[in-house]
């Protein structure tokens, strides 16, 4: 039998506000333990929260990027379980009235496009963070994090493989990265995801029993939990036995999922309209307005770098990923670059000495207009490529201008016909065996010649000029 997989996705983001979701305190991350919090946040008894106008407002904007209906008339409600993260003994969280439904957004595949539904996008307060000790045996509560305000947003069960789930939450990343209202840093916590996973033998109408994996933090994590999830699913069905609905853990030590609890459904969690806050009523006006002030999204970024600047879809799509890097790119053009030689050398020397000093491109020592500098005596015939490539290491260590390196160590590239064709005949002199062996069609050697030509020079010889000099002397 053939098994298909049914995967949906619950997605929070950490909301990039400065103070909580219900109450002033901060939301900045790695302060000492329990130094964030107030009254509210901790919840004691008589407080009254008020929701942060900001977080709402973030809310409403990943939904309109991610082509959601913005409802006008949402609420919160409390979540109801005990856990000792969770001060109140409920989270503030919504339910039947979130903020946004009915959404999608494209991912792309091994080349193929896909549509992935979005059931909804609901706000909620995040729990606190429990801290084990193992070696006294102690646990400790820090409360920081209690009442920072998330965003979840849930896939519908669109996606059918651990590859889709990846290129599906990479793209939620980008996009609320583009929009300002997640860091999307997922070492820190700030988005990660459950995944919801079941499998049924193919052309089955009916879904399986699902099991949630929780609390998943990277975008490879994400896709070996979900494929060891698969493959235990199957194996449960084929030896005879049934899925259980329950909440499963990820290992990534042991590279497993272990079960955590059987599954709670809604009515376990007791949810009811919390009483200490009104509904949000939101009207066509304020929707209009955050619409208006959408920056350009990435897909609609890529499509123009394909269209405007001759990219392949391959390159826009890497080059518009990260908003900065899409600036970066941009800008080294209007300053004179060639659209495709300032993708390949931002995709290929730039990005390999970035992710070694793991920097972001805003930490460039680089400013895109020396890139366009570089490309431009390349293209005048001043420097070749080779020696650009030990330039441009020169000037991401130095952050001088690339003129002003080749000067310095009279890296100018030789061009003068006369002076090559010198180089060209002194090595054909020496070399009576290897000239012997080429005409005979042994073509391959053209290399050895220019790489005796090239060590002559320093590696100056422009290649274009030593290749047609060489196979004119050696025909």
């Amino acid at each position: 039998m053939t098994w298909e997989a049914v995967i949906g996705l619950e997605v929070h983001a950490q909301m990039l506000t400065d103070t909580k979701i219900f109450c002033g305190c901060s939301t900045l991350f790695g302060s000492e333990p329990n130094t964030q919090t107030c009254q509210i946040c901790i919840g004691m008894p008589g407080v009254l929260p008020v929701l942060n106008r900001k977080a709402l407002e973030f809310a409403m904007r990943t939904g309109l990027a991610t082509n959601c209906t913005i409802s006008k008339y949402s609420r919160f409600a409390r979540k109801n379980y005990f856990y000792p993260d969770l001060p109140k003994g409920y989270q503030i969280s919504q339910y039947e009235h979130p903020i946004c439904e009915h959404g999608h957004i494209e991912i792309v595949v091994d080349g193929e496009a896909k549509r992935i539904g979005i059931t909804r996008i609901h706000m909620e307060e995040d729990a606190g963070k429990n801290i084990h000790e193992a070696a006294g045996g102690y646990s400790f509560v820090d409360l920081n994090r209690t009442g920072v305000p998330l965003m979840e947003i849930v896939s519908e069960p669109d996606i059918r493989s651990p590859k889709e789930a990846a290129a599906y939450m990479r793209k939620l990343r980008s996009i609320v990265r583009y929009l300002g209202v997640c860091d999307g840093n997922l070492e820190q916590g700030s988005l990660r995801c459950d995944a919801n996973v079941s499998v049924r033998p193919c052309g089955q109408a009916e879904f399986g029993t699902r099991a949630e994996v929780k609390n998943i933090n990277s975008f490879r994590y994400v896709e070996k939990a979900i494929e060891y999830e698969i493959r235990r699913q199957i194996q449960v069905i084929e030896d005879g036995g049934t899925v259980v609905q329950e909440t499963r853990l990820w290992d990534a030590n042991k590279g497993i999922t272990e079960s955590m609890r059987s599954k709670e459904e809604a009515h376990d969690y007791r949810y009811f309209p919390d009483p200490d806050l009104v509904p949000i009523m939101v009207d066509q006006k304020w929707i209009d307005e955050i619409r208006t002030s959408l920056p350009e999204l990435p897909d609609a970024k890529m499509h123009r770098f394909v269209s405007d600047f001759g990219l392949p879809a391959y390159d826009a799509d890497l080059l518009t990923s990260e908003r900065a890097t899409a600036a970066w790119f941009e800008d080294a053009v209007r300053a004179g670059g060639q659209a495709k030689a300032v993708s390949n050398w931002i995709m290929g020397d730039l990005m390999k000495l970035l992710n070694e000093e793991n920097r972001s491109i805003d930490e460039c020592p680089i400013r895109p207009a020396q890139l366009a500098g570089m490309l431009q005596l390349i293209d005048k015939g001043t420097i070749s490529g080779k020696i650009a490539k030990s330039v441009f290491d020169e000037m991401y260590t130095t952050g001088r201008d690339a003129e002003a390196i080749v000067q310095e160590k009279g890296l100018v590239q030789i061009s003068d016909a006369s002076e090559i064709e010198k180089v060209v005949d002194e090595i054909i002199a020496r070399s009576p065996k290897e000239v012997a062996r080429f005409k005979a069609g042994d073509e391959k050697l053209l290399g050895f010649f220019v790489g005796q030509a090239m060590k002559a020079t320093k590696g100056k010889a422009n290649p274009q000029m030593l290749n047609d000099l060489l196979k004119k002397k050696l025909s």
